[in-house]
Formats: C-alpha cells, sequence, structure tokens
C-alpha cells in the first residue's frame, strides 16, 4: 500500500487503475472495524470497478488497516475523517470522484457530500440507513467491549460480535473504542434532504437483494448500474431505499 500525510496523520490507500480506457475515479470507504482489504478487494468490487473502467482507489479510515493509530476519540469525528478522503484527492489530483461508503464508511460519505459537495460526483451509501439521522441502531457496551481485557464476557452480542469482528480482522482494538466514542455524530433532517448529487442509498430486502426507490421500485440489475446512471447527463437523480 502507499501513504500519505492528511494533516499530520498517515493514511494508507490503493489505487488500482481501469483495466483499460479512460480514467473514471471512485473513492471507496469501509466500514468500522474492517479495513480496504476486507470490504472492497477480497470482496471483487475493485475487481468488477477496474473491469469496468473505474480508477479504484481504497483508503485504510485512520485507526483502521495500515492507517495510523489514534486513541483520542475527537480525532475521529466523522468530519475529520470525511477530511482524509478529500486530502486523498487532492494527493493524487483528483477533482471529482464517485464516492461509495459502507457502514460507517456510509456515513463518512454522507459528510463529505455535505462538506465538500464539489468534489463528489454521485455517492453510494449501503449499510446505513436513517440511522444516520436517528443516531440508532447499535447498543451501548461495544467501545468497553474492545477494551476488555482478553475474555471478558461483552456485555450485549452486538458488543461481541463487534470484538470478535475486530480480533479477525486483527485490529488495534483500543483505536477502535476510541473510534467508536468519536464517529457517532448524526444528521438533522434538514441536512439529509437532497445535495444536487446522484445519490443511491440501499438495504438488503429479503432473497431478491438490494432494492432502490424512486417514485416507483426498481430493481438495479448489475451492481455499477448506479454509476452508468450517474453518469448520464442531465439533472441530479437520487435514488432512496
Amino acid at each position: 500500500m502507499e501513504t500519505f500525510n492528511s494533516d499530520g496523520v498517515r493514511i494508507a490507500y490503493i489505487d488500482v487503475p481501469p483495466a483499460d480506457g479512460p480514467s473514471k475515479p471512485i473513492l471507496l470507504i469501509h466500514g468500522f472495524a474492517s479495513n480496504h482489504a476486507v470490504n472492497w478487494v477480497n470482496t471483487q468490487w475493485v475487481k468488477a470497478l477496474t473491469q469496468a473502467g473505474y480508477r479504484a482507489i481504497a483508503l485504510d479510515n485512520r485507526g483502521h488497516g495500515e492507517s495510523e493509530k489514534l486513541y483520542d476519540p475527537a480525532a475521529y469525528s466523522s468530519e475529520a475523517m470525511a477530511g482524509d478522503a478529500v486530502r486523498l484527492l487532492d494527493h493524487l489530483g483528483i477533482g471529482r470522484a464517485h464516492v461509495m461508503g459502507y457502514s460507517m464508511g456510509g456515513r463518512i460519505t454522507a459528510h463529505l457530500a455535505l462538506d465538500h459537495a464539489d468534489r463528489v460526483r454521485s455517492a453510494l451509501i449501503g449499510g446505513l440507513g436513517m440511522h444516520l439521522i436517528e443516531g440508532k441502531g447499535l447498543p451501548s457496551g461495544i467501545a468497553e467491549a474492545l477494551e476488555a481485557p482478553a475474555g471478558t464476557p461483552a456485555p450485549n452480542p452486538t458488543a461481541a460480535a463487534f470484538r470478535m469482528f475486530a480480533e479477525q480482522t486483527r485490529s488495534d482494538l483500543r483505536a477502535l473504542a476510541a473510534c467508536m466514542r468519536g464517529s457517532r455524530q448524526t444528521l438533522s433532517r434538514g441536512e439529509d434532504g437532497p445535495s444536487g448529487l446522484p445519490s443511491v442509498q440501499g438495504r438488503p430486502r429479503g432473497p431478491q437483494g438490494p432494492r432502490h426507490r424512486t417514485r416507483t421500485p426498481v430493481h438495479v440489475p448489475h451492481p455499477l448500474a448506479w454509476l452508468r446512471d450517474a453518469s448520464r447527463d442531465g439533472p441530479a437523480h437520487s435514488r432512496n431505499a
């Protein structure tokens, strides 16, 4: 992996060119306790995107993977983490990019689109939905479970699952606990309105897989269809689950 200095924090990333043709950059932002490889390489997203003509850029968020580990929760605000993404685009000389974020990465993508809309060509947010606004979804005790000595019973099954996943990804548990405490900002219902950007928000709906809504339900037949649609000329459009 390559690294760059993001306002004093070392951030690791990959930059994979398209298989052929003009370069269309897309920035991939992974979820909590994960890393670029777990969310985007092992799942074949990088391969699919580059074969479709996209330049796939994926960072390890601060506190994750091969990026620098920080232990102050204040270092993990969504704005700070979105700032890492913007500075990565600056470092690579990219003015605008498609952005795809999953879970915590979806939260970062939302803040990136709000605070730096001129840098985001389109946004795909997965694994998040209304929890971005309501601030719900995760029980208490996750940070404490991450900090507890090995073998300590977790306070609830969700906390236990997060601890197990973090250990499987060989994460720095203390850094993740700080991230959990510092990155839970929500958006107001006013802020979640149309930003003028093409966007997709998806969640699984039974065995048929993701379904995306405009005025009427439509199926997205291919995981790259949203990018194809977002590249069309004409007014910005949005699809919301």
